[in-house]
């Protein structure tokens, strides 16, 4: 099963265009974002998650102004790999977080245990501009069925959104970032 998603960009002007193949022993995103930010940016990423929304691995090929780059994660055990390098200041991160697309914000929604309502973890912060990898802490609460408050703890202490999610579980709308469209609205 094939389910595609476009998110507009709220903040400046870009668009996702999503592609996710649900597979007997896992999920694959594909991805192309568009966005003028960082003087103009395209992001092409392949997401491979295991069954119970955790990432087996992350692909990323970037193309702005200042060239090209590209960005391999690998799950490894508890930690990460990072263009093939142990990086063991990761591990025990639970997911990566790609800052230009809203769906890096589904994989803890997706994992939070029934009933749990309050969720903080250490994340793989992926920078868009300069596929930059850090550390960082996120928190997200429950507000509802398909309601959520994202605080950011760490890189960028202070952030918060709340995020809408769909009948899927991805983000719908997330505050003054993000939103989903159709293709004749995009």
């Amino acid at each position: 099963m094939t389910r595609v998603v476009f998110w507009r960009r709220l903040d400046v002007l870009g668009l996702e265009r999503l592609s996710l193949r649900k597979f007997d022993r896992g999920l694959e995103a594909q991805s192309t974002l568009l966005s003028l930010e960082a003087g103009g940016i395209r992001l092409d990423y392949r997401w491979r998650l295991g069954a119970a929304w955790r990432t087996l691995d992350l692909d990323i090929e970037k193309v702005s102004p200042g060239g090209r780059g590209s960005l391999s994660l690998q799950r490894h055990g508890s930690g990460w790999r990072v263009n093939g390098r142990s990086r063991p200041d990761l591990d025990d991160a639970a997911e990566p977080d790609l800052s230009a697309t809203p769906f890096c914000n589904t994989l803890p929604i997706r994992q939070m245990m029934p009933g749990q309502d309050l969720w903080e973890l250490d994340v793989c912060f992926i920078h868009a501009g300069d596929l930059s990898v850090e550390r960082s802490r996120q928190r997200y609460e429950r507000l509802g069925p398909s309601r959520f408050r994202y605080v950011d703890l760490g890189r960028h202490a202070g952030f918060d959104a709340i995020l809408a999610l769909d009948a899927d579980g991805l983000v719908k709308t997330y505050d003054n970032l993000f939103e989903q469209v159709g293709p004749s609205s995009a």
